[in-house]
């Protein structure tokens, strides 16, 4: 075996890589887009949800200190001035007073479903190319050995030189299309566990700004007077 041919047996280099996937562009380039959308939407969410649990218990901490000293202005002020999801969810719940605690609680989970929900926004994408991702590659590989018998049919005859281009146009698709689904599925997942885990934040955040409520309420029966009469009667107070 010459030096050349054994240097051809290790492997592919950069330049057989790409002939082998512009034999596929048929699915490669669409595969191509979609692992641009879906490093958007990757980016995205790293961006949306950097720091946000951290951040989160910092506010929850600050704003149950500021309850339990009856400073309910204090409490909205930092509420308005950190930018976290959790921060609108307080100012909800902050607004109304004096009313049932199962009402308070529907009110705060409302609120906590929507900060979820937007947390989430556009992460299905990322699923949705995980799951498309290998069907675009099946499609490509029927289409690769499609063309190997059409080819097979206009030579009218067979072997490996014939079909070689056509098989080699499956194998790329195929490639292409699980690298692409790997990627994204992973990524999709961890996103739903790491929104898992804010949501948790989330929600024992919520149970301890109604604990601190409720006691402040117990505990003070004289601060009912210092409450605006809007507030006393389980009315909202303007957002």
């Amino acid at each position: 075996m010459t030096a050349a041919a054994s240097g051809q047996a290790t492997g592919l280099g950069p330049a057989e890589i790409l002939h082998l996937l512009w034999q596929g562009r048929l699915t490669v380039i669409p595969l191509g887009l979609l692992s641009v959308v879906a490093l958007a939407i990757l980016i995205q969410q790293l961006l949306r949800l950097r720091g946000i649990d951290r951040r989160s218990r910092e506010l929850t901490r600050k704003v149950i200190d500021a309850i339990v000293k009856h400073d309910l202005v204090t409490a909205r002020s930092l509420c308005e001035a950190t930018k976290t999801p959790l921060s609108g969810i307080f100012i909800e719940g902050l607004r109304w007073r004096n009313i049932a605690l199962e009402d308070l609680n529907a009110v705060l989970t409302t609120a906590r479903s929507e900060a979820v929900t937007e947390l989430k926004r556009g992460l299905w994408i990322l699923g949705t190319i995980g799951s498309l991702a290998p069907f675009i590659g099946l499609f490509g590989t029927v289409w690769g050995i499609l063309r190997s018998f059409h080819d097979m049919a206009i030579q009218g005859s067979g072997g490996f030189a014939v079909v070689a281009s056509g098989i080699s146009e499956a194998l790329a698709a195929t490639a292409a299309g699980l690298l692409v689904a790997i990627i994204a599925l992973a990524f999709f997942n961890w996103l739903q566990v790491r929104n898992g885990a804010i949501a948790g934040v989330f929600s024992r955040s919520c149970e301890r700004l109604v604990q601190a409520l409720l006691y402040v309420e117990s505990a003070t029966p004289a601060f009912e007077d210092e409450k605006p009469a809007e507030v006393r009667h389980g009315r909202p107070l303007p957002a």
